[in-house]
């Protein structure tokens, strides 16, 4: 099931947020992607009744293994293809901003070949 870009973002942002925390409440998505706190909110009753994520009764948030799975998948897409775009001499930044976007529509076989092309220069 393919979801919105927007949602791919939200379950990244929640691993980031956990990876570094240990625990992820809504404000603290809010904080992270200065969004509103109702705007996290909505996003965050779809994810949650769609399947993506569980709050329990004390407001924390957790990825459901299908959330877990797209997050992974979206930070691992977003930190290869940032770091080949430094490689070629783009500005740090730049190559965040761009890999946020890029990793949303690139297919997985482009992916691929990416990847084994960076394992070949790395080595």
């Amino acid at each position: 099931m393919k979801i919105q870009e927007s949602a791919e973002n939200y379950l990244e942002t929640i691993l980031i947020i956990h990876e570094r925390k240990g625990e992820v409440r809504s404000i603290d998505i809010v904080n992270e992607l200065d969004y509103s706190k109702p705007s996290v909110s909505i996003a965050m009753k779809n994810l949650r009744e769609n399947g993506y994520i569980n709050v329990n009764k004390d407001g924390y948030i957790t990825l459901s293994d299908k959330g877990l799975e797209i997050a992974e998948k979206m930070y691992e897409r977003h930190r290869l293809i940032s770091h080949c775009l430094e490689l070629m001499g783009v500005d740090p930044h730049v190559a965040v901003e761009d890999a946020c976007r890029i990793e949303h529509v690139i297919s997985q076989e482009s992916f691929e070949a990416i990847k084994k092309y960076a394992a070949r220069l790395e080595k």
